[in-house]
């Protein structure tokens, strides 16, 4: 198995948890368990646009949030990543819909893991980003990216399970 494998195959971990978190209601979606302003649409919306958003200033690559921005319907508030959000900004990222947010989720990680696949060892190695020490090369990014992919499907899951079972 080389990194290529290693990177790509990562990529789908996440997309596989998303898809087995329980059919949610529009109201559990969005619900904040604990009075938290990250609901289940805010986490896994944030986890496509963090992958969506990176892979396109790492690829040169559009964004796929052009072909989804419409149907989410969340106006400028959806065209960020949801960073720095304040918690009144959280909690305006409401989508109704589990499976359009899982199919988001989904293409940008095969996006991202379809990226990884074909990166020679050079472009792995290659700077993209100077302003830390050290500096981040193209696959420490892409571990960076899917690290925090992989944190907020799993704080979905916990999200997930805590407005099934009444815990609001």
């Amino acid at each position: 198995m080389n990194i290529n494998e290693i990177l790509s195959g990562m990529a789908h971990r996440p997309i596989d948890a998303a898809r087995n978190l329980p059919a949610l209601t529009a109201e559990q979606l969005n619900a904040h368990p604990g009075g938290h302003p990250n609901s289940v649409a805010w986490l896994l919306w944030h986890t496509g646009r963090e992958v969506d958003i990176q892979l396109a200033a790492l690829s040169g690559r559009e964004q796929l949030w052009h072909r989804y921005r419409d149907r989410f319907d969340l106006g400028e508030a959806g065209d960020g990543m949801g960073y720095g959000h304040t918690p009144a900004q959280a909690q305006a990222i409401r989508v109704e819909d589990q499976q359009l947010l899982l199919e988001y989720v989904d293409a940008s990680l095969t996006a991202l893991g379809d990226y990884a696949a074909h990166l020679g060892a050079e472009e792995l190695d290659e700077i993209v980003d100077r302003r830390w020490t050290p500096e981040v090369t193209r696959g420490v990014r892409m571990v960076s990216i899917l690290d925090d992919a992989i944190a907020h499907v799993g704080q979905a899951a916990y999200a997930a399970g805590a407005v099934t079972a009444g815990g609001e």
